[in-house]
Formats: C-alpha cells, sequence, structure tokens
C-alpha cells in the first residue's frame, strides 16, 4: 500500500503536519479490478475514510473491472498525519457487500497547490500477494490560507443535511418473467439512494404485482443522484432470485412536479411504475448555542405565522419543526482501555438523522449543538443515541432514549437516563437535552389518518422464543380482559347484585328506543368517564405485568435447535408477527381509551361527536350511499391512488404496552447522580 504510485514528492515544498487543509479528489477509474460475482465481473464502488469516518462513497458501476467513474469530491483535514483510507467494494443488495481491496493515501506526501496524479494499488492484508488492480486519481492540497478553505466542523456539519426530498409512490409492476415452477413469482422491490435504503412488501404469486406504497428518501446534492431499483423474487429458505434492476438519474427531473414514470427493466422484460416528486427541504439545520434559530425573536414569529390555524390548508406535508439542544452527558459508560470514550450523540426522527462532532478520551461530554427537524407527523418519536466512536470498526453503543414528540414539555433543560438498545433498561449515563416543538393541530391530526411514515433499515424479523411467548402472553390478557366482560355481562342476568341487574335490564329499554347515533355516543361516555376519573393513574401500572425482561433475539438460542427451525422460520415468524399485531391493535384501543395520549383521544372524540351528529341528522342509508359511491370511484378519478385503512392508521399512532414502556421517562436517584458521585470521588 504504501504511498501514492505516481505522486511527487518535494521537500522543499512539503507541507506541515498540522493545520488546515482542503483536499480536492477527482476519483478518475479502476483497472483489472477484482472479480466478486458469478458472472466474472462485479459491481464496484469506492468509499473514502479519514480519521476512522466515511468522508465520500462513489456511485456504483455495475458490471464493471475498468470501471470510469470521473467523480470529484472536496475533503478538510486538520492533520496530514491522518492517511486517507481507500476502500473498494462490490455492490451486493440485500447481502453484504464484498471487499476488493484497499490503500492509503498518505497526505504527508504531496506538494501543495498542484494537481497530482496518483495511482493506488489495490491491496487485502489477509492475501497480500494477491492483485486486486489499482485506481487513477487526481489530488490537490490547498493549505488553510487559502481564501478557499473552509472550516472542517463546516464541512462536516454540512455533509449531513438534506436539500431536499425524493417522495416516491411504487404503484405496480407489468410483464415481469416468472421465476418460480409455477410460471409466477412473488416479486419485491429494493431501492437505493447513495446511503438510504427501501425495501417493499413482496406481492405473491403474481407477474403484475401492485404495491401501492410511498415512502421519502433525502437528496443530499444539488444535481440529485442516482436511484437504484432492483427487483426480486421471494424464495423461502433459499437465496431469493434477481428479476432485474434499473436506474433512475433524478438530476433530469423537474422539482415541484410530479412525474409518472414507467422504468424498463435492464437485463430482463417488464417494466416498473412509479410516481417521483422532488421537493425542497426547509428547517433543517445544525448550529451553536449562539445562534439558536428559535432564539432569534423574529424567526420565531416567521415560524409561528407558518403553522398558525389560518395556514392548516396549505402544504399538509409540513406539519411543523422540532428543535433539539444537545446541551451534555454526565457519567458514561468506558468503552476504551483507557478508562475513557469518544462518545458522539446521533438523533433520528422516523428516517431523519443528525449527529454531533465527537468528543474525544470524555466520560462528560459537552457538545452544545441545536439541531432543527421538520415533522412530517407529531406522533413521531426522537431517538437519541450516544456512540462511543472507534477509528478501524463500528461504533460502540453507549445509550439511548426514545421521546414522543408529544411527551416534550417547551423550553424546558431535562436530564434522560440512557436505556439500553431495546429500551427496557437502564445503562450507565445520563444526558441533557432542551427541546421545543411547534406544530399546525388540523394537519397534524388529518395526517393521524394517513399510513405512517416506515423506517428505511428495518432489522430481519428473526426467532424468538421468549418474544414468541411474551406476544402469546399479550394476546392471552386481552383475551382474558373479553371474557371478564362476559363474565360480567352474564352476572348481570343471574341477580348475584340486585343493584346491577336492575341496572341492566334497562338494557331493554334502550333496545327498544335504540338509534345508530347512540353507539359512538356511548363510546363518547366512556372516553368521558376515563378522563374524569381515570385519568391519574401511572400508565405504567397499566402495563405493569408485562415481561420485559431477556432477550428479544434468536442469537441466544442453540445453533442445533436453529439448524432445525430454519426450514419453517417463516412459518413461526408469521406466527409471531401476526400475535404482536393482534396484542398491539388491543392495547392501543385500550390506550385511547385510558387516555394515554390525550391529543389521539381528543381526536376521537372530535370523530365520535361528528359521526354522533352525522347519524342523528343523516339517515343511515345516505351515509352508506356516499361511502359506496366513494369506494368505487376511487379509481376512476385516481387510479394511482394508494388506499388506506384511516381506522388502522389512526390506531398505528397509539402506542402499545411495550411502546409505552420504551417511551418511559427513568427516574434517576439523587443519591447516585454522577454529578454527586464525581465530587465525592475526584479520582
Amino acid at each position: 500500500m504504501g504511498a501514492p504510485g505516481s505522486s511527487e514528492v518535494n521537500p522543499a515544498r512539503a507541507l506541515p503536519s498540522s493545520g488546515m487543509y482542503k483536499l480536492e479528489i477527482e476519483l478518475k477509474r479502476g483497472y483489472n479490478l477484482a472479480i466478486r460475482d458469478r458472472g466474472g465481473s462485479s459491481d464496484p464502488y469506492v468509499k473514502f475514510k479519514l480519521g476512522g469516518k466515511e468522508v465520500f462513497r462513489s456511485k456504483t458501476i455495475h458490471k464493471n473491472l475498468n470501471p470510469v467513474w470521473d467523480e470529484k469530491t472536496t475533503l478538510l483535514v486538520d492533520s496530514l498525519r491522518e492517511p486517507l483510507y481507500v476502500k473498494v467494494f462490490d455492490y451486493d443488495f440485500g447481502l453484504q457487500d464484498d471487499f476488493m481491496g484497499s490503500a492509503y493515501l498518505y497526505l504527508e506526501s504531496l506538494e501543495q497547490q498542484r494537481t497530482i496524479p496518483v495511482t493506488l494499488e489495490l491491496k487485502d492484508s489477509h492475501y497480500p500477494d494477491q492483485d486486486l488492480g489499482s485506481l487513477e486519481l487526481a489530488v490537490t492540497l490547498t493549505p488553510k490560507d487559502s481564501p478557499q478553505s473552509m472550516r472542517l466542523s463546516e464541512l462536516h456539519r454540512k455533509a449531513q443535511l438534506w436539500r431536499g426530498i425524493v417522495s416516491i409512490a411504487l404503484i405496480e409492476g407489468r410483464d415481469l418473467i416468472p421465476m418460480d415452477t409455477n410460471g409466477l413469482s412473488d416479486p419485491y422491490v429494493k431501492f437505493r439512494l447513495g446511503p438510504q435504503k427501501y425495501r417493499s412488501k413482496t406481492v405473491p404469486k403474481t407477474l403484475c404485482p401492485q404495491w401501492r406504497e410511498q415512502f421519502d428518501l433525502h437528496l443530499y446534492e444539488e444535481t440529485g443522484g442516482v436511484l437504484e431499483l432492483t427487483v426480486w423474487d421471494r424464495d423461502t429458505g433459499r437465496r431469493d432470485d434477481f428479476i432485474g434492476r434499473c436506474q433512475l438519474d433524478l438530476s433530469t427531473l423537474a422539482k415541484e412536479h410530479t412525474h409518472r414514470l414507467e422504468l424498463p427493466l435492464e437485463e430482463s422484460r417488464g417494466s416498473v411504475v412509479l410516481l417521483v416528486t422532488l421537493t425542497a427541504s426547509s428547517h433543517v439545520c445544525i448550529s451553536d448555542l449562539s445562534v439558536t434559530p428559535l432564539d432569534d425573536p423574529q424567526e420565531r414569529r416567521e415560524i409561528m405565522k407558518r403553522y398558525n390555524v389560518l395556514k392548516s390548508l396549505s402544504n399538509l406535508r409540513d406539519v411543523g419543526i422540532v428543535q433539539i439542544k444537545v446541551m451534555r452527558a454526565e457519567g458514561l459508560m468506558a468503552a476504551d482501555v483507557t478508562g475513557k470514550s469518544d462518545p458522539f450523540c446521533v438523533l433520528e426522527l422516523n428516517n431523519d438523522r443528525l449527529q454531533t462532532h465527537t468528543v474525544y478520551k470524555n466520560l462528560n461530554p459537552e457538545w452544545n449543538k441545536v439541531f432543527t427537524f421538520n415533522v412530517k407527523d407529531i406522533h413521531s418519536v426522537l431517538e437519541v443515541t450516544v456512540f462511543d466512536e472507534d477509528r478501524d470498526r463500528s461504533a460502540d453503543f453507549l445509550g439511548k432514549v426514545a421521546i414522543p414528540l408529544l411527551h416534550i414539555c417547551n423550553g424546558e433543560q431535562k436530564g434522560y437516563m440512557l436505556k439500553n438498545k431495546e429500551l427496557t433498561g437502564p445503562t450507565k449515563g445520563i444526558i441533557y437535552l432542551e427541546m421545543e416543538v411547534i406544530f399546525n393541530t388540523v394537519k397534524a391530526a388529518l395526517k393521524t389518518v394517513v399510513p405512517a411514515e416506515q423506517k428505511y433499515i428495518e432489522e430481519e424479523p428473526k426467532v424468538s422464543k421468549h418474544l414468541l411467548q411474551r406476544n402469546f402472553n399479550r394476546v392471552k390478557r386481552c383475551v382474558m380482559v373479553l371474557i371478564s366482560y362476559g363474565t360480567y355481562i352474564k352476572s348481570c342476568f343471574e341477580w348475584e347484585s340486585a343493584q346491577r341487574s336492575i341496572i341492566s335490564f334497562l338494557f331493554v329499554v334502550v333496545v327498544w328506543n335504540f338509534e345508530l347515533y347512540m353507539l359512538p355516543l356511548a363510546l363518547l361516555l366512556l372516553l368521558a368517564w376515563n378522563y374524569f376519573f381515570s385519568s391519574n393513574r401511572d400508565t405504567a401500572d397499566m402495563v405493569r405485568n408485562i415481561d420485559f425482561s431477556g432477550p428479544v433475539c434468536a442469537d441466544s438460542e442453540r445453533k442445533g435447535f436453529m439448524d432445525k427451525l430454519y426450514a419453517i422460520q417463516d412459518v413461526f415468524i408469521s406466527v409471531q408477527t401476526t400475535l404482536d399485531d393482534v396484542a398491539s391493535y388491543g392495547e392501543r384501543i385500550k390506550n385511547t381509551v385510558n387516555w394515554t395520549v390525550p391529543f389521539l383521544s381528543w381526536l376521537a372524540i372530535t370523530a365520535l361527536c361528528v359521526a354522533t351528529v352525522l347519524l342523528y341528522l343523516i339517515p343511515l342509508r345516505y351515509l352508506v350511499l356516499a361511502w359506496g359511491v366513494n369506494k368505487f370511484t376511487k379509481k376512476l378519478r385516481d387510479p394511482y391512488m394508494i388506499d388506506n385503512n384511516e381506522l388502522l392508521d389512526f390506531l398505528s399512532r397509539v402506542p402499545s404496552d411495550v411502546q409505552v414502556m420504551q417511551y418511559r421517562e427513568l427516574r434517576a436517584d439523587p443519591g447516585q447522580s454522577p454529578t454527586k458521585r464525581r465530587r465525592t470521588n475526584p479520582s
């Protein structure tokens, strides 16, 4: 690996090894790269890493061992002692990408303010004698005195911020090739835009699948980027079959306009139909405490005006903004052998992700950064995770908290005890945050009855005996509640309590005078009863019997047992998921009535009031007729409409008992606070 193959070193003009420099890199091409695919080729892309962090990733060139990239990037470096680490991978969607070789570019050997051609010979440390080809680059190093240079922190800040949103509606596939013995396929689609990935649902036994899914990706480049699509056939128990791929250059699309596209598959027949919209993104920023957006009175007035009631029907996707001040952490876990950590903080809101800088060798870091996100759904949950940076491997987990936006107390600085990865128990340390959320109530209510945004990167479900047992117990509790209600009703007929039976006998009178509007009215009375008589109960008491201990994945299962289960793991996962869904919806109905989330309970009351009035004033046959006409003409009015069930979408926003426990804030023992421990134990 060593120094660049064809770079020139001039000792008289060599640069000092510390300071601030701008490094311009042009990745030109590769020569005779390694074969990693069965077809005798590879799909190579290149990663640049500096200081253990990825700073650039090239596009993927498919089926080429002599790829031409012709891509440029500009990096800011604060020390020339740290070499640039260049790694080449073979892209495999859905699988781990194959390593194709690496090399180091030693910055101390470069001459300043001059473009130098560089040839890097790729090597693998495990097979040092193997020829893996080479990369051709052109690099220019400029010292910090140049007016073109920028602050390193500013570069890292801008690299995280997205300039726009790509809204994609995956509609359907047409005339796909059959991959199964029955002459059909079980197709699904994988999307990739830079590091972002999304996988659609699988539609079984069809060559013309109807997906009807919508999701958003971030646009980091002004020019757009290349959206990659691959279509696969799902096969249980073995590797999925590849059907075809296609690419879409987003720079060719006009912004603020919905494009209907039918993309033909390469190397295969068939096509995929998409609706793609490019829109600008606002209110996404990272700043220091001195330039907090909401602390500027003029900017605050503009934001409040933007989300007031008069703007309720403009840009329904823009529900509000949330500002998070990440102040500091105390008493973090020591992840390094030195007894220290190199902590940084990652903030995630659905698929939006930003992070702080790293504070090196510190268990009580101070970040003092302000992050601002767009809010697309007020029922989203902010996840704040603290990691320990490692130069040569993935970051170590230190702790995490999950905070629903509706739980935020505006302008209040709070210390949150960090939890484990599953959010079921405490870990070491406290993080101090100050948050403020501003949103439009009408937009938030309307957004509640549309499908929730799905996470791009979801862990594959695994067979877990513990998780299966837990979900079974949750369903059992829901069934037992129904049985207890049935027993209570039965006791009314057996005159175990004369008072109860006399009151129940009035049911006959109610039936005689029953009108349909009384049904939502009864639900209204139930909500009101719980509001006045049950609202003071601790939510944790309602879910105290749930067992959250133990592992929630199959890593601890015996390998031999897992091998036996492999052939039927899909059946187990389906049962496991179904039990979770059934239990979750039962718990969500209960939590709506119990005022676990007051915003949603008030929304339910509003909907029930409207339903009561409509059923009282309008004959049922007219309402059914209007519903039927709307349902049957949807496809005619908009052939590409993504249908949804408003009731299920509403319930999806209500947390289940498991989520209630995950979102519950842990209370720190004042006598055991990290600050007090540090004062009493200076060492």
